[in-house]
C-alpha cells in the first residue's frame, strides 16, 4: 500500500509538473519524463492487489468504499493510457490534439489521488477526509516537481545552450509546492495535537487512544520526526540553496543540490504514506 501510493503519486505529479516545462527543453525530456511517468504508475498498479484491495482500513472493499476504490484505479489506469499515447505521439504526430492527451493523463491522474484518499478515510470525519484529500494532492505535487526539476537541470547537458530561465522557474514551482506541503502537514500537526485530543479520536485513529501529541513523543514518534526533518526541513534549505545557485546559472551545481533534495523528499513522502496509514494522520 505504501509503494502502491508513493509510486502514483510521484508518477501523476511528474506528469503535471511537465505542462510548466518550457517546449524548448526539447522533444527526448518531454518523452522522457512521460515514459518515466507511465513506468512507476504502472508500477504502482502492480501493487494494487496487495494495497488498496487488502489494506485500505482493513476491512473488506465492498459498498461505497468498494466503488470509490474501483473509480480511483479506473481513473488511474485512463491516466496511464493517456500517459503511453502522449508518450508515443511527442514530436511525431497528433501536435494539435496532444494538449488534450496531457490533460486527460493529468486529470485523471489528480481525479484517482482524490479517490485514494477518501477510500482510505471512508468513515472518518469530513475534515479529515478533505484534509488527506489536499494532503495527498500535496505530495503528487512535491514529489513531481522535485523529480522534473532534477531532471531538467541534467538536462543541461543534453542540451547546453537551454537558457537558465527555464531551471529558476521550475526551481520556483519546486518551492512553491513545497510551501503548500509544508501548509497542509502544519495543519495536520496541528488537528491531530489541538482538535483530536480535545475529544474520542476520529474513526480510524490509531494514535494511543486518539492522543497524537504522546504518539509524536513516543518511541514510535521517531517516525514522524524523521518526515519533518528530511521530507520539510530538508528540502526547504536545499531548495533554496538550488534557487541561489540556479540564479547564478551554474546548473551543474544546482543540479547537484537536487539529487540530494530529491532523495530528502522521497524519504520524507515514503514516511508519511507509512504515517498515514499507520495513523490516518495525512502528514
Amino acid at each position: 500500500m505504501i509503494l502502491f501510493l508513493f509510486l502514483s503519486h510521484l508518477g501523476v505529479g511528474i506528469m503535471a509538473t511537465l505542462v510548466f516545462v518550457s517546449r524548448e527543453a526539447g522533444v527526448k525530456f518531454f518523452r522522457f519524463n512521460a515514459g518515466l511517468a507511465a513506468i512507476l504508475i504502472a508500477v504502482a498498479l502492480a501493487f494494487r492487489y496487495q494495497g488498496l484491495e487488502g489494506q485500505v482500513g482493513q476491512v473488506p472493499q465492498a459498498g461505497l468504499e468498494g466503488a470509490i476504490t474501483r473509480y480511483g484505479l479506473i481513473a488511474l489506469v485512463v491516466a496511464e493510457a493517456a500517459l503511453l499515447l502522449y508518450w508515443a505521439t511527442v514530436g511525431r504526430t497528433l501536435a494539435r490534439v496532444r494538449p488534450g492527451i496531457a490533460a486527460i493523463a493529468v486529470g485523471g491522474g489528480l481525479l484517482a489521488v482524490v479517490l485514494q484518499a477518501a477510500a482510505l478515510t471512508m468513515g472518518d470525519t469530513v475534515p479529515l477526509r478533505l484534509l488527506t484529500a489536499v494532503s495527498f494532492v500535496s505530495s503528487a505535487a512535491l514529489l513531481g516537481s522535485t523529480c522534473t526539476a532534477m531532471i531538467l537541470g541534467h538536462w543541461y547537458l543534453v542540451i547546453p545552450s537551454l537558457q537558465g530561465r527555464h531551471l529558476q522557474s521550475i526551481v520556483t514551482l519546486h518551492i512553491a509546492s513545497l510551501v503548500f506541503r509544508i501548509v497542509v502537514v502544519g495543519a495536520a500537526v496541528f488537528a491531530g495535537v489541538a482538535l483530536w485530543e480535545a475529544g474520542p479520536a476520529p474513526p480510524g485513529i490509531n494514535v494511543g487512544g486518539g492522543n497524537f501529541r504522546r504518539y509524536i513523543l513516543s518511541v514510535d514518534g521517531i517516525f514522524f520526526w524523521q518526515r519533518v526533518l528530511f521530507g520539510l526541513a530538508g528540502p526547504m534549505v536545499l531548495s533554496y540553496l538550488t534557487w541561489e545557485t540556479a540564479k547564478i546559472r551554474s546548473t551543474q551545481s544546482a543540479t547537484g543540490i537536487l539529487y540530494v533534495d530529491f532523495f530528502t523528499v522521497v524519504v520524507g513522502e515514503v514516511l508519511a504514506k507509512y504515517l498515514v496509514l499507520a495513523t490516518r494522520v495525512p502528514l
